[in-house]
């Protein structure tokens, strides 16, 4: 879980803003955004399915462009 020390001379604007930074770092909100609702295992496996498609053409586009440098 993300804290932090507030410090005296420190405005809660400021502490704010570091505790903001802190929950972005760890992704709280994306992953309650995530397990906000109830996901069936049909809609993991298409969401699966498309980033490793993604991940795939990716790398095809990243090999072809290397490889139209030489």
């Amino acid at each position: 879980m993300p804290g932090i020390k507030v410090k005296e001379s420190e405005s809660f604007e400021e502490a704010y803003r570091k505790f903001k930074k802190q929950v972005d770092r760890n992704l709280i909100v994306t992953e309650c955004r995530a397990r906000r609702f109830f996901e069936p295992m049909t809609e993991k496996r298409k969401k699966q399915k498309i980033n490793a498609r993604k991940k795939m053409l990716k790398k095809l586009y990243m090999l072809r462009r290397y490889e139209s440098r030489l």
